[in-house]
């Protein structure tokens, strides 16, 4: 599966981040097109910018909480994933990929720098990240 072809406000957006850290971005990006597609009862995905950041939504479905890509205040050379801190997924992730990844309190998942996306535990983050409104209270 390919993503679709990256709205200009979402190219003008990553287009501030150095070049490795908007080449991560862009492979998150895919990414989460990805998992959406093969996750079943997400649905399609709404692309936008929330505070001036790449967003993706589960809007039709409703099936899961917004992903934000950028980056972190605590890390500026560095890709996150950032979701919503009202959530315990962050906290999840912590428990079960503390060696994987950094985080910046319960928002933020911090790439390293050096890592390919794909050679990480993300794609799980994001299906959970995507169906995190399907599950019960005790199975996020």
């Amino acid at each position: 599966m390919s993503a679709p072809p990256v709205p200009s406000d979402v190219a003008q957006a990553l287009a501030r981040h150095p070049a490795g850290i908007q080449e991560q971005l862009l492979d998150i990006r895919l990414m989460i097109f990805t998992t959406a597609a093969a996750t079943e009862g997400v649905g399609p995905l709404t692309e936008t910018l929330k505070w001036g950041e790449p967003a993706y939504l589960t809007e039709k479905s409703r099936s899961g909480t917004t992903i934000r890509l950028g980056v972190s205040k605590l890390a500026p050379d560095r890709a996150a994933i950032f979701l919503n801190c009202r959530t315990n997924l962050i906290e999840n992730f912590k428990a079960h990929f503390a060696d994987a990844f950094a985080f910046e309190g319960n928002r933020a998942l911090i790439i390293p720098a050096s890592a390919r996306p794909a050679d990480t535990p993300i794609a799980l983050c994001l299906r959970m990240a995507l169906t995190y409104h399907r599950r019960g209270k005790d199975q996020n």
